[in-house]
């Protein structure tokens, strides 16, 4: 995996994002709820908690409605009806594509994933046929002026899994789920604030999308798929080309 960007696939997205705010908004308070309904309420105790508070944080939404959205869910409220699944497929070109889901409605939200990959030209996979080609890790991308030394001192007590330059040459560090919270909170102790993180399924490899038509194609399905209420994320082994994502935007 090293030298790829992990976040040309966030960035090319983040103003079509934007413009969903509202929805965007609605599945992080959903992520906060179940995370603090199955691991409670205390972020420090719970690094599945700790992420999506991150996330929401990073997102710009306020402490107050974070916290609203957790109560809830450490209070077992609104919560205890959602069912959490993740669909497997393929999408155009053959890529892989992890669609994870929270729904009270199983016939209704695997109708929905089934008729965006149909339309698409991809089609929905059985159990296990890509999910092991992803692995869930925490992920976090520095700063260009960040040097490997800085970045393995500060972190090196928090043990991460890897650290691993990209193709503009920032350095990313690569964590277990777990241990997300205390490698970013080491690397904010030494004065060095990720550009980007998330905690998410990252693929082993890449499968490079150099046609412009077929971006376009996965993109859409990506866009549908995402639009779902009841999907929280999509996953995919796409890797865009650079020029390719120029002349999409």
């Amino acid at each position: 995996m090293a030298g790829h960007s992990k976040w040309a696939n966030i960035k090319h997205r983040k103003a079509a994002q934007d413009a969903k705010r509202g929805k965007i908004f609605s599945k992080l308070i959903r992520e906060l709820t179940v995370a603090a309904r199955q691991g409670g309420g205390d972020p420090a105790d719970n690094p599945r908690l700790r992420a999506a508070i991150d996330k929401a944080l990073g997102s710009n939404m306020t402490k107050d409605t974070i916290q609203r959205a957790v109560d809830r869910g450490a209070g077992h409220a609104d919560a205890d009806e959602m069912e959490e699944i993740v669909y497997e497929g393929y999408g155009p070109d053959g890529v892989a594509m992890l669609v994870e889901c929270m729904t009270d409605n199983r016939n209704r939200t695997v109708s929905e994933v089934r008729h965006a990959f149909n339309k698409h030209g991809g089609n929905l996979g059985t159990s296990g046929s890509v999910a092991f080609m992803f692995h869930k890790q925490g992920r976090l991308q520095l700063p260009e002026a960040v040097t490997e030394e800085a970045a393995m001192e500060a972190t090196l007590a928090a043990e991460p899994e890897d650290l691993q330059a990209l193709q503009d040459g920032s350095l990313e560090v690569i964590t277990t789920p777990d241990a997300f919270g205390q490698v970013k909170d080491a690397l904010t102790a030494a004065d060095i604030e990720p550009v980007a993180s998330d905690v998410g399924l990252y693929p082993d490899s890449y499968a490079p999308i150099a046609d412009v038509e077929m971006a376009r194609k996965v993109i859409k399905l990506i866009d549908m798929l995402e639009d779902l209420d009841d999907v929280q994320n999509v996953y995919t082994n796409a890797e865009f080309d650079d020029d390719v994502l120029d002349q999409l935007d």
